[in-house]
């Protein structure tokens, strides 16, 4: 190969990464708008109204965990929506692991108001998936619904996931979060976020293939699908990431279901918007590197479109992170190579594409969406505006998080969220 050749090659990729930088986006969101509306037609559209979950001839008894570490601001406030919710026959199970406030001082007080809690309390910190395993294995019941320690149960949510546990073959489910801080601006753009991203997304992945994951805030398993998985892994910063592939490689469902709500705090500040989506971004490289043989090797096939999906965004957020640098030395008058006079960083086309795209994102998830927050209208300004943010956000913090997943050692721990402003 003569070096004319070499040079038209390399030419061309550099001329056609801009377009796959700023395609993807586009062909992503009509992947998931399309995956969405089959799933919203198929399954949503003729279901009864969300405050009125269909009936069961058996109702199997359900265990609530709720793994706490310095929540003594919070758990009050769960425990008693928990404890709350309408369903025949349940306990609730709150393990403390080894807080450094008085959270356990907290829990040993709610005892005695709270008749169906029973509270664990763990000798030292060993790390959320140690509290839920934990938790699992002293729970009296088959079925393991598990939230986090500032989550709000809705009051029909455990019949919704009995319904989801009728089907024999599911181990798993992932519930629907919503934001409950709404006043500052990171918090309405997350609720756009929550709609019209990561409500499509799921159910996108729910039509087309496997869940990526459940909602470490609300998330529900058989323990035979658990003890089959290997239970909660402590060697992963992301356990419900790692937990959902497991339990699908091990040959069981998981499945979504957006009736299960929960109502959650999200971060309001853009240092714990950033460290919580760099934790995110770890996690699903973790993911890329455990599971790469199950899935190369044909063991869980289905499961192939959604690990291939990700690792292609992988390459678009360092793709993305190229044209960027580009695009600052261009604005800073540094001189290129010969080989980019031709190098368009925005396509013509990308502007009023996108926006038209994202107008599309919004109303659909509008229709869909409406079902669960009546009020979605009053964020649709929102809405529309934060999937640019949400492409930022994703090139920097997977560009980060990369690095950092791959040299990090394997031991995950509690870290302290923010829950918002106070």
């Amino acid at each position: 190969m003569n070096m004319t050749t070499v040079h038209s090659i390399l030419e061309f990729v550099l001329l056609a990464i801009p377009s796959f930088c700023f395609g993807y986006p586009f062909v992503m969101a009509w992947y998931w708008i399309v995956g969405a509306l089959i799933y919203y037609f198929v399954r949503e559209y003729n279901a009864p109204p969300q405050d009125e979950p269909p009936s069961l001839d058996y109702w199997p008894p359900i265990s609530i965990i709720v793994p706490c570490y310095n929540e003594s601001d919070n758990a009050e406030e769960t425990l008693r929506a928990a404890a709350a919710v309408d369903y025949p026959d349940f306990e609730v199970i709150a393990v403390n692991d080894g807080s450094r406030d008085n959270t356990a001082e907290v829990l040993d007080r709610l005892v005695g108001v709270i008749p169906r809690l029973r509270v664990v309390h763990l000798a030292k910190n060993q790390g959320k998936a140690a509290a839920m395993n934990t938790g699992a294995l002293l729970a009296r019941h088959e079925l393991l619904v598990c939230i986090d320690g500032d989550a709000l149960l809705d009051p029909q949510c455990l019949r919704w996931i009995a319904g989801v546990f009728s089907r024999p073959n599911v181990g798993g489910m992932a519930g629907n979060p919503r934001i409950r801080n709404r006043t500052s601006l990171l918090g309405r753009l997350q609720v756009g976020e929550f709609s019209s991203i990561i409500g499509l997304i799921r159910r996108a992945q729910s039509t087309y293939g496997r869940l990526f994951t459940v909602s470490g805030v609300l998330c529900a398993f058989r323990k035979r699908a658990l003890e089959d998985a290997g239970w909660w892994s402590s060697r992963t910063i992301t356990d419900d990431i790692d937990v959902t592939w497991r339990v699908q490689v091990a040959g069981w469902r998981v499945i979504f279901e957006p009736n299960a709500i929960v109502w959650i705090l999200m971060p309001e500040t853009l240092r714990g918007l950033w460290k919580q989506r760099v934790r995110w971004a770890e996690g699903g490289v973790e993911m890329m590197v455990d599971f790469f043989r199950p899935v190369i090797t044909g063991r869980a096939p289905s499961l192939l479109p959604t690990y291939g999906n990700f690792v292609l965004s992988l390459l678009w957020a360092y793709l993305m992170s190229f044209c960027l640098v580009i695009g600052l030395l261009w604005a800073a008058g540094v001189p290129l190579p010969r080989i980019l006079p031709g190098f368009q960083l925005v396509p013509e086309w990308w502007g009023l594409t996108l926006a038209l795209t994202y107008l599309a994102q919004a109303l659909v998830s509008h229709l869909i969406e409406r079902r669960y927050e009546r009020d979605m209208l009053r964020n649709l300004f929102w809405i529309i505006w934060y999937p640019l943010a949400f492409w930022l956000l994703s090139t920097l913090t997977t560009v980060a998080a990369l690095p950092r997943a791959l040299s990090r050692p394997r031991r995950a721990t509690w870290e302290s969220p923010d829950r918002g402003l106070r």
